[in-house]
């Protein structure tokens, strides 16, 4: 998965296709669980564009959001949000493939 690198490249890759911002933490115990799982899900919704954000280094950009758990995932489409699945309860891998096929085609 991409990380993101500045807030400059967010709005970057915000304007192209459809991408899946997951907000994280290398501390967050609940982030950890779920991310041996996240190569499988990148590659079963590869119209997506994965991208994640460090809460620590890119707290501004959680905020503009609203993102104040994590894990949390925000799906765009050409710079428009069209789902979020943002608290801060664990998720499984079946939460966040439901969440994915619950986004508008």
């Amino acid at each position: 998965m991409k990380h993101l690198e500045s807030e400059a490249q967010l709005q970057e890759i915000l304007q192209n296709g459809k991408t899946i911002l997951m907000f994280s933490a290398d501390w967050c115990p609940d982030c950890r669980i779920i991310e041996p799982e996240l190569p499988a899900i990148e590659a079963k919704y590869k119209e997506y564009e994965f991208i994640y954000v460090d809460r620590d280094q890119f707290i501004d950009v959680c905020q503009q959001y609203d993102v104040f758990g994590i894990p949390s995932f925000i799906a765009f489409s050409e710079n428009k949000e069209t789902g979020r699945f943002v608290s801060k309860d664990r998720k499984t891998t079946a939460e966040i493939e439901s969440f994915i096929e619950s986004l508008p085609q």
